[in-house]
């Protein structure tokens, strides 16, 4: 089987994607006759025990006239992103696309009558970005024989719901809208080994330079796939994403107002990339088709910080465990004879331990400035790398760039 690199280099550099959840859960935005959902938005109708009569005339509320599929992927583009993911269907069932196998979709259902699909397929053509989508192959709250966790999870009729629904939509997906990046597979469930192989099979087989997320289950997909808004710790062996939110929740909420400040997701990109992987950051439109005010301005942030350090970023390589814990005020990422100091703390100076590269020239990514290396054997016979703190703002971070005579990191065991 060819490498994630070979299949598809856009997503093995990239390293930074947008994650968009939208659907009928919009309509509702977290609360459903006057009762709140204590978890994530997309999941109220299973939360809140929705009848799906009733959650099937939200489809009749939902005309999202505010909704700029060019305006949101010109903003993905602009904050460094590379890739577009799109919930084309999630747990509830309901489709944001215009399929023929099923009629519980926005085109047939709505008074929408948009098949935003292929909206972002346009956006995504004239931004240069990859259009990708999320697909919830085995949850499906609507059909008979979907998969429901708690409620009916192993489902006797999921065979039926696979030949119905979910082969026929992924068909409709992979074929009607041109050149598709990845598909998102999502919580597998009980799905066997076979069932999650017939569906990789056919994602291949259709489009073969598509990637598979790592939840299409039975360690099938292209890569892994972290949990949500969890960092792995160190260094994985084989390419990974973490999906992450700018609040606590994917699908809109309008009592989920606890944001995320753009140095802290600067960080965790940072971190994501540092250990081989990429970072793919969610918005959640609300029913009108707009994205709230601060995920905006958290994108346009790291726009800014993308624009003058994304070099330290793009086709960045896994960095080798550094031996000491700094805590977050410098991260290091690194490419072939680079290693890319991130600053996001002020010091009286930057100095590092146990580097034992030679440093040929060290740069402010930022303002061109150039920062001379003082190099030390220290008394217990450590190097040290010192250098004077750079004098461009830190604002939500700066990066240093420093050349090294040698390819590879070469970091020195911890001494005595």
């Amino acid at each position: 089987m060819r490498s994630v690199q070979q299949k598809a280099p856009w997503w093995a550099e990239g390293k930074f994607g947008l994650f968009v959840h939208w659907g009928l859960y919009a309509v509702l935005a977290g609360a459903y006759k006057g009762r709140r959902t204590k978890n994530i938005a997309e999941w109220i109708m299973h939360d809140l025990k929705i009848p799906k009569a009733e959650y099937e005339k939200l489809a009749a509320q939902f005309d999202p006239e505010g909704f700029d599929a060019d305006a949101l992927v010109k903003t993905a583009r602009d904050a460094g992103m590379r890739y577009v993911v799109f919930t084309a269907k999630h747990h509830d069932g309901f489709a944001m696309f215009d399929s023929k196998a099923d009629p519980y979709n926005i085109v047939a259902a709505t008074p929408c009558g948009r098949d935003v699909a292929m909206d972002f397929r346009r956006a995504c053509d004239k931004y240069g970005l990859k259009l990708c989508f999320y697909y919830s192959q085995a949850q499906d709250w609507h059909h008979p024989g979907g998969i429901e966790e708690e409620v009916c999870d192993p489902n006797p009729k999921f065979r039926e719901y696979l030949d119905q629904k979910c082969i026929p939509q992924l068909k409709e997906l992979l074929t009607n809208y041109g050149d598709i990046g990845l598909i998102w597979f999502d919580t597998p469930m009980q799905m066997t080994k076979a069932e999650s192989e017939e569906l990789a099979d056919l994602v291949r087989q259709l489009q073969p330079d598509c990637l598979i997320s790592g939840r299409v289950g039975h360690g099938l997909g292209d890569y892994m796939t972290t949990g949500d808004n969890f960092l792995p710790l160190l260094p994985y062996h084989r390419p990974f994403e973490v999906p992450a939110t700018i609040n606590h929740t994917w699908g809109f909420s309008d009592y989920d107002r606890h944001w995320k400040n753009p140095k802290f997701l600067i960080r965790s990109l940072v971190k994501s990339v540092s250990r081989g992987g990429n970072y793919l950051l969610n918005v959640g439109p609300d029913k009108h088709g707009r994205v709230p005010e601060e995920s905006i301005r958290v994108l346009e942030a790291m726009g800014r910080f993308m624009k003058t350090n994304s070099e330290a970023l793009y086709g960045a390589i896994p960095t080798p465990v550094y031996p000491y814990d700094v805590g977050d005020w410098c991260l290091l990422t690194a490419k072939p004879h680079t290693l890319y100091l991130h600053l996001f703390e002020k010091r009286k100076d930057i100095y590092l331990l146990s580097i034992a590269n030679t440093p040929l020239k060290a740069m402010v990514l930022a303002s061109g400035e150039e920062l001379p290396i003082t190099l030390r054997t220290t008394c217990e016979g450590d190097s040290s790398w010192r250098m004077p703190w750079p004098k461009a703002d830190i604002g939500n971070g700066l990066v240093v760039k420093v050349e090294l005579a040698e390819e590879n990191i070469l970091f020195e065991p911890l001494k005595g």
